[in-house]
């Protein structure tokens, strides 16, 4: 994916304060299932996306049994970094950050992916923690004046972890984080190509057994509180944006397009039959669904078919904005 879009994208979290000097920025994020870069300029809250690629390296392949990071899936990673380092610096921004999450904050030998890393590009790894990617998520989403001021319930679901955020202007009630992911979840439930009928019902099952035990408990409780009106729900992620390219149609990312599209529940569910009823090589045909994920798809939107039913939400709304945007923004202090 690639996107050289150069509208910026601004924050009412700015409020009224004077314009800030543009400088630039690159953010590299390692994922459970891909490494993605940010090139930006940012101007105090502005931000305006000069490239943006991912590589699907699947970091979390073979994981889950051991929290072992495996050689193959750690040599792929550490060459996308370098090879996106590279790209950034082209740009000559003021700074690389590299940032890393579920999969490496989890992982036995995550000593190994930083030195790899370290090796093949020279930089050093943020890995950051649960809370710390629900907040970047936050942010990154009410960098869009869409969705800035209102009462949100954000999900962003990677690879390894689901972050769950509640929050209403700038101010945020509630975060939470939890093993559950597109990887994950796909190397627990092990589908046929194609995916069976009961397959199908072993992951719902799984899921449903999964949000009653681990996340209605935590999530419920704060959504009563909080609900002083509708509540939007929005996702944030990999998967949210391939949901709303299938239902446009599109051949390649475009973020004006994409960021805002409300998905219905019944489209929703609708592409969870559809997806769960190809084999993969019809899955890869797919205008909108990119090659590479069309095997963690099936996880992915299964994962928000289940959250909506399990919240009552009849619409998802889509942000292409998360943590590498509030990431990108951020001033680190050296």
């Amino acid at each position: 994916m690639e996107d050289r879009n150069k509208k910026p994208v601004s924050s009412s979290a700015a409020g009224g304060s004077s314009p800030a000097m543009p400088v630039r920025r690159a953010v590299i994020d390692i994922g459970t299932n891909s490494v993605k870069l940010l090139v930006a300029e940012v101007a105090g809250f502005a931000v305006n996306p000069l490239l943006e690629r991912s590589e699907q390296t699947r970091l979390g392949s073979g994981f889950y049994k051991s929290h072992r990071l495996q050689p193959g899936a750690l040599e792929r990673t550490a060459q996308a970094v370098a090879r996106f380092a590279a790209e950034a610096a082209e740009f000559e921004p003021k700074r690389i950050r590299l940032i890393a999450t579920s999969a490496a904050r989890d992982a036995v030998n995550q000593d190994e992916l930083l030195a790899a890393v370290k090796k093949a590009s020279g930089l050093r790894v943020e890995v950051v923690s649960g809370e710390q990617e629900a907040d970047w998520a936050f942010r990154g989403v009410i960098s869009d004046p869409e969705f800035a001021g209102r009462p949100l319930l954000i999900v962003d679901v990677g690879g390894g972890s689901s972050e769950f955020i509640l929050g209403e202007g700038e101010h945020q009630q509630f975060r939470h984080s939890v093993r559950l992911g597109t990887v994950r979840l796909l190397e627990q439930i092990e589908v046929s190509d194609p995916p069976t009928a009961a397959e199908w019902r072993r992951c719902r099952e799984k899921l449903e057994t999964f949000l009653d035990e681990q996340v209605a408990p935590v999530v419920k409780p704060e959504l009563r509180i909080f609900r002083r009106g509708p509540v939007q729900f929005v996702g944030t992620s990999g998967t949210t944006s391939i949901m709303a390219g299938i239902e446009l149609g599109l051949a390649r990312f475009d973020r004006n397009r994409i960021e805002g599209v409300r998905l219905s529940r019944e489209q929703v569910s609708r592409q969870r039959k559809h997806l769960w009823g190809l084999p993969l090589a019809k899955r890869k045909e797919i205008v909108g669904l990119p090659a590479s994920r069309a095997d963690v798809i099936l996880a992915g939107v299964a994962i928000y078919d289940a959250l909506m039913g399990e919240f009552g939400f009849d619409e998802l709304r889509v942000s292409t904005r998360g943590l590498r945007f509030a990431a990108v923004m951020e001033v680190v202090k050296k």
